[in-house]
């Protein structure tokens, strides 16, 4: 994983975790229940804005920015890359088929194989409500690769590859499977005894902008994830 000297503690964003930082990205690692950006129904505090707040130092003048390249959930947690120029943003999407991203899940019930690649043509509906259709021509393709990590009590911990990154895609392909994400009050069981979602992002790789330079960055799993499902050995990510 790439290291670079960040600045103290005083001196980081608030409220989000800063990994990497030179003078064409920003790593952080998103806390669960934090939204990327803002959206027209919510014009809560984001990563974009704590971030933006960050570069700008406190000047609200200042032109410095990030620049939005992908995004999680707002309930999952995990590793989130932004940008700092145009040029950069364009570069990291236009390479968005060879970055690995890769994640951990917990699903209700136990798979009828320990690993596969879930495939379907997602849309999303009038209601923000995604869901798979046979019809190409109305949804985008969607691969979500899985390997059982662990079984227990009805659960399943699952390492997934996200070859594609539609809105909610692992939480919709699971779902539909009748395995639903622990936690996913949208697609799945809605339980008082799991009030996070199960879902983070764990690495990302990826080629470096303006160096060329291959990157990689992970995150340490919740402790989510142990409560759930006792330890396990952690996969490779």
């Amino acid at each position: 994983m790439q290291k670079n000297k960040l600045p103290s503690p005083k001196h980081q964003p608030k409220g989000v975790a800063l990994l990497y930082e030179d003078a064409d990205i920003l790593v952080v690692d998103k806390p669960c229940g934090l939204l990327t950006m803002g959206t027209d129904r919510d014009k809560s505090r984001t990563v974009h804005s704590i971030l933006n707040d960050y570069v700008r130092r406190g000047n609200p003048k200042s032109r410095n920015r990030v620049y939005i390249v992908h995004r999680l959930d707002r309930d999952t947690s995990g590793v989130l890359l932004f940008a700092k120029s145009e040029q950069a943003k364009l570069f990291l999407q236009s390479d968005w088929e060879n970055t690995t991203k890769i994640y951990l899940t917990v699903v209700f019930g136990h798979l009828d194989a320990p690993q596969g690649t879930i495939s379907s043509y997602l849309t999303e509906n009038a209601a923000f409500t995604v869901y798979s259709t046979a019809d190409p021509e109305k949804g985008k393709l969607s691969q979500t690769a899985y390997t059982l990590v662990k079984e227990l009590k009805g659960l399943s911990l699952l390492r997934i590859h996200l070859l594609t990154g539609r809105k909610h895609q692992i939480r919709v392909h699971f779902a539909e499977k009748g395995h639903p994400v622990v936690g996913d009050r949208k697609y799945g069981k809605g339980h008082a005894s799991y009030p996070n979602l199960a879902l983070h992002a764990c690495s990302i790789s990826f080629t470096h902008p303006v160096s060329g330079a291959s990157l990689r960055f992970e995150t340490k799993i919740p402790i989510l994830f142990k409560q759930l499902v006792g330890s396990f050995e952690m996969p490779d990510i």
